[in-house]
C-alpha cells in the first residue's frame, strides 16, 4: 500500500478561502477539482436543465400524449438499489401526474438483466401499451423487438455504455448514448427517470394540465434520488452532488418517504444526522438484499409503502435478508481465499473465479472484497444452470472493465455468451466448460492493457490535519458533506504515539493515540496487529455518540 497526498490547486484554494470556505474544507475541494465556491451551491435551480438531455422532451411528449389518452404503463426495472430507486421513483412520479402505470422488475435467477424476450412475455400478460425501462435497456435490443412484434411501444431510460448498436426503440434517454451532449454523464438510472419526469411535468405545464390541480412535488421524490445515485457509485460530479445534497436535506428534515425512513431505523441510523455513508453502508446493502437472494419487488414495495407500519414490515424482512446475505458472503470469501492460497495473484494481472456452490446474487460483493485484499480486477463466477456461469466483476482504477471484456470478446468470439457494465463494474455469461479459456484470455487483455503499477494499492489522503482541528466540529462539518464516488470522503495522515490498544469484539482494535499532547479515540476494524510507539495513520473523522454524549473518534485506514 503507496500513501500519496492529493495534489492541491493553490489558485482554487485561495479563491475558495477569499470567498469565505474554511481553510479546510478550501483545501479539502481544491484537491478535487473545485475552483470556485459557486460549484458548491446545491440550490435545484442550479441543476442541468432536462431540456438539454438528450430525447428528454421527446419522451416527455410521447408520455404525456400517452396520460391524456388513459394508456398504461409498465416500468421495467433492474434488481439493485439504483434500480429500485429508479422503479419507485418512475411510478411514483408518473402517477403524482395522473399516469395508470404499475412496475415489474425481473427476478435475477430465472430472467436475467435487462429487458430480455422472456420479459417482455412475462409483461405482456398485463397488456400494457408502454414499456418504460429503468436502469436498463441500453442493450436490449432482442427484448425491444420483441416489444415492438407484440405493438408494445418501449421507451428506454438508462445510463450503461451503449454498444455499436441499440434497441429499435420509440425513444431512447441515457446521457451516454452516441451523440448525447448532456453535460454530465455520470447520472445513474434513478437520476435519469428523474429528469424525464421534469422534462414531463414542463410538457404537462405547457399543455395546462395544472390548471385546476396543483403540480406535483417532485422534489419529494430527491431521497430516493439521492440512495439510488450514491448507491450505484457513480461519480458525484457538481450535479450529482446537488441531487444527493437535496435528498439528504430532506430526509434530516423528516420530509422523505416512510421506506426511507424505516430503513434507517432497523438500520440504526439517525435520519437526523444521515450522511452519505448511511446511504451508501447502511441503507443500500439492505435494499440490495432483496435483489441478491429474493426478489427486487419487496424493496421497491418498501419503497412506495404510503405508511410507516407497512415500511418498518418490509424493511425488517430486508434487514434479516441482508444479515442472510452477510453469512452467505463470509462462507463464499473464506473458499475463495482457500482457493486462493496455492495461487501467486502477485504474478497476475486478474483473479477469475468459480465455485459450483456459490450463490449468483453474492458474486459481486465476493468479488469486490477480493479486489479490495488483492487490489486486481477481480471476477466471480456462480452456476446459473444449462451449463453457463454467471460472472460479477470489480475493477481498480487502471482499468475500465467493461472494455476490457469487450476485447476479450472481439479477440475470442462466442467466448462471451453477453456482457454489459461499467468502468469499475461489470457482469457477464460463460459456459461453464469455457472458464478456464476464459480466465486466460481475461489475464491475456489485462496484461496488454494495464502496468505494474496499476496493481499497486494507492490510499489518497488529504494530508495532515492539525491536532486543534481534530474535534467533533470538524466531524460534523466533514460528516454533513456529499462524498462519495469521484468525490472522495476526507482522510488525513499524521504521526501518532500509540498510548494504549485493546482487542474488541476478537478482531477489531480500540486504540488511544497522541499528537502534540492531545489524546484521541480510535477504531481499527478487521486488524488485531500489536502497534506501538510512533505510527503513521491514514483515518478519517467520525463523530461518535454513545449513550447521549458525543466524541469525536478517529476510524483508522491504514496504518505504517
Amino acid at each position: 500500500m503507496r500513501v500519496v497526498v492529493r495534489e492541491v490547486d493553490a489558485a482554487a484554494e485561495s479563491r475558495l478561502i477569499e470567498q469565505g470556505v474554511s481553510p479546510v474544507m478550501a483545501r479539502l475541494l481544491a484537491s478535487r477539482g473545485v475552483k470556485d465556491a459557486s460549484e458548491c451551491d446545491a440550490n435545484l435551480a442550479k441543476l442541468l436543465p432536462p431540456e438539454t438531455l438528450t430525447n428528454a422532451s421527446q419522451m416527455a411528449v410521447i408520455l404525456a400524449d400517452a396520460i391524456e389518452d388513459n394508456k398504461k404503463l409498465l416500468v421495467v426495472g433492474d434488481y439493485d438499489a439504483d434500480g429500485a430507486t429508479a422503479t419507485a421513483v418512475a411510478v411514483k412520479g408518473l402517477r403524482s401526474m395522473g399516469a395508470r402505470v404499475d412496475f415489474l422488475v425481473p427476478n435475477r435467477f430465472e430472467y436475467g438483466y435487462g429487458l430480455t424476450p422472456e420479459i417482455v412475455q412475462l409483461a405482456a400478460q398485463s397488456a400494457p401499451d408502454f414499456i418504460i425501462t429503468v436502469d436498463n435497456g441500453i442493450a436490449s435490443i432482442e427484448g425491444v423487438a420483441s416489444a415492438n412484434a407484440l405493438g408494445i411501444h418501449v421507451l428506454v431510460t438508462d445510463h450503461h455504455l451503449p454498444a455499436d448498436a441499440t434497441p429499435q426503440a420509440a425513444c431512447i434517454v441515457n446521457p451516454n448514448q452516441h451523440g448525447c451532449r448532456f453535460a454530465s454523464k455520470h447520472l445513474a438510472g434513478v437520476g435519469v427517470i428523474f429528469y424525464v419526469l421534469l422534462a414531463l411535468r414542463a410538457e404537462l405545464r405547457k399543455r395546462g394540465a395544472f390548471v385546476e390541480k396543483p403540480e406535483p412535488n417532485l422534489t419529494a421524490l430527491l431521497d430516493l434520488v439521492a440512495l439510488g445515485t450514491v448507491a450505484d457509485l457513480v461519480k458525484l460530479d457538481a450535479n450529482n452532488r446537488i441531487l444527493v445534497e437535496q435528498g439528504l436535506r430532506r430526509i434530516r428534515a423528516g420530509a422523505c418517504s416512510p421506506g426511507m425512513l424505516a430503513l434507517l431505523e432497523v438500520a440504526g441510523r439517525n435520519p437526523q444526522k444521515v450522511t452519505t455513508q448511511d446511504l451508501g453502508f447502511y441503507v443500500g446493502p439492505r435494499l440490495n438484499a432483496a435483489g441478491r437472494l429474493d426478489d427486487m419487488t419487496l424493496g421497491i414495495q418498501c419503497l412506495l409503502a404510503e405508511g410507516l407500519s407497512e415500511a418498518k414490515e418490509i424493511a425488517q424482512t430486508l434487514h434479516d435478508l441482508n444479515a442472510e446475505r452477510r453469512n452467505i458472503e463470509a462462507d463464499m470469501q473464506d473458499s475463495a481465499l482457500a482457493n486462493l492460497d496455492n495461487v501467486d495473484v502477485t504474478n497476475r494481472y486478474s483473479i477469475s473465479l468459480f465455485q459450483p456452490d456459490w450463490h449468483q446474487g453474492v458474486v459481486g460483493i465476493l468479488a469486490s472484497r477480493l479486489k479490495e485484499k488483492y487490489h486486481r480486477p477481480t471476477i466471480a463466477f456462480a452456476d446459473a444452470g444449462e451449463g453457463l456461469l454467471k460472472g460479477s466483476g470489480r475493477s481498480v482504477a487502471g482499468l475500465h472493465l467493461r472494455d476490457a471484456l469487450d476485447l476479450v470478446s472481439k479477440r475470442h468470439q462466442h467466448l462471451i455468451v453477453k456482457f454489459g457494465g461499467h468502468a469499475m463494474a461489470a457482469g457477464l455469461s460463460i459456459r461453464q466448460a469455457d472458464f478456464m479459456r476464459f480466465a486466460e484470455a481475461f489475464e491475456q487483455v489485462l496484461s496488454e492493457l494495464m502496468t505494474e503499477e496499476d496493481l499497486e494499492a494507492v490510499i489518497e489522503t488529504d494530508g495532515s490535519l492539525e491536532s486543534g482541528l481534530i474535534g467533533l466540529e470538524t466531524a460534523w462539518v466533514l460528516a454533513s458533506g456529499v462524498w462519495g464516488q469521484g468525490f472522495a470522503q476526507p482522510l488525513f495522515s499524521d504521526r501518532f504515539r500509540v498510548v494504549q490498544q485493546r482487542i474488541i469484539g476478537e478482531k477489531h482494535s480500540k486504540l488511544l493515540l497522541e499528537k502534540d499532547s492531545k489524546r484521541f479515540d480510535a477504531i481499527y476494524f478487521n486488524h488485531v496487529d500489536d502497534l506501538f510507539g510512533d505510527v503513521n495513520v491514514v483515518y478519517a473523522l467520525e463523530a461518535n455518540e454513545y449513550k447521549g454524549l458525543q466524541s469525536v473518534q478517529l476510524l483508522i485506514r491504514h496504518v505504517e
